[in-house]
């Protein structure tokens, strides 16, 4: 989990000057580009961009998200960065939520060699994913009552994006939605990400979805997706942007807060098995289930399955992650392909009970 993971292959001087040409030419002017350099913690999926904007209307601190490039071995098959685009500006002027302001979207692939948007930059504390929060740092030696401050702040970022009134017209890039088609779009996933390899502890939990179906989903939102605390920024505990929603999807309210649950488990075993305390207080099930009832009146069921959808979610991202890895030399190729789930033990522990 120490090493720095690769997620880019383009040059930063060059997309320098393809994004001083590009800002020229968008806002009518001369325009500079400052030095673009790449984040150093957290996100695996889309390129991000940092730099600062200037012309005459001023001066602006940016992030551009670009998908990443075929060489890249992408985390995803296809990236919707125009929807993201839309979602951030959904979220923002709909719900309320303090998504970052939405600049520009350039779907013309010739500039940068791929589409992408802009979006202004924000400053903030990220609980981080490397080294995992739980290990140490900020959020974990803060007091109780700020994390839980933070956690039901958290809970509350859900809460206002599942409640905010969208219309038909802004939902329609979601798809349909429904609880069977986005089960079906990870099984596609699965057989993308995977290619030729085949992962046991996954098509059990795939299994044990089916013979626990729940009798009523209930109704379909708009779902951040990747509903997680390493995706916000906060100021004295309390949310100030809300970043990454390339995973975004009509569904069950359940889906981003099993997700929100699940990720900090994931976290919290991992320091656990390295023998630390981790953070057991923090996002327990019941917790955030009555923190998010308080808020919108809603009674979230069936979390069981919802858990084990979330770990089976993030068990295939990981192993494609693994992947990425093994094809770049930065790791050999597990003999047991559970272990390209890191993990596995505790699928293996919701598919027993």
């Amino acid at each position: 989990m120490t090493d720095e993971l690769r997620t880019s292959t383009r040059d930063l001087v060059e997309l320098r000057e393809r994004l001083t040409a590009w800002l020229s030419g968008r806002v009518g002017e001369p325009a500079e580009v400052s030095e673009v350099r790449r984040p150093s913690a957290n996100g695996l999926s889309s390129e991000t961009l940092f730099f600062t904007a200037t012309w005459s209307d001023g001066r602006t601190r940016c992030v551009a998200r670009l998908a990443p490039a075929a060489e890249a071995v992408p985390v995803f098959p296809s990236y919707d960065l125009r929807t993201q685009f839309e979602t951030m500006r959904l979220a923002r002027e709909k719900a309320g939520i303090p998504a970052p302001r939405a600049l520009w979207f350039e779907p013309d692939p010739g500039h940068l060699g791929t589409p992408f948007f802009v979006m202004e930059r924000h400053d903030g504390d990220v609980p981080p994913d490397l080294m995992p929060y739980t290990f140490e740092g900020w959020l974990h030696d803060a007091a109780s009552q700020d994390r839980r401050r933070l956690q039901d702040a958290s809970v509350g970022i859900i809460a206002a994006l599942h409640q905010a009134a969208f219309t038909a017209r802004e939902l329609a890039p979601y798809g349909s939605g429904g609880l069977r088609a986005h089960v079906d779009g990870q099984r596609a996933y699965y057989a993308w990400a995977l290619g030729k390899i085949r992962v046991p502890v996954l098509e059990r939990a795939f299994d044990w979805l089916e013979a626990h179906w729940p009798r009523d989903p209930g109704p379909d939102v708009l779902c951040w997706g990747d509903a997680r605390i390493g995706n916000l920024m906060f100021e004295d505990f309390t949310p100030v942007a809300v970043l990454d929603w390339e995973m975004a999807a009509l569904g069950p309210r359940e889906l981003d807060l099993s997700w929100m649950i699940f990720l900090h488990r994931f976290f919290h075993d991992i320091a656990v098995a390295l023998g630390l305390r981790g953070m057991p207080d923090f996002m327990r099930r019941d917790d955030v289930c009555r923190k998010y009832r308080e808020l919108t009146g809603y009674e979230p069921r069936d979390m069981d399955f919802y858990e084990m959808y979330a770990a089976l979610r993030h068990g295939v991202i990981m192993a494609r992650v693994w992947l990425r890895r093994i094809h770049f030399g930065e790791q050999p190729m597990p003999d047991d392909p559970d272990d390209l789930v890191l993990h596995r033990t505790t699928i293996e522990e919701l598919l027993t009970g």
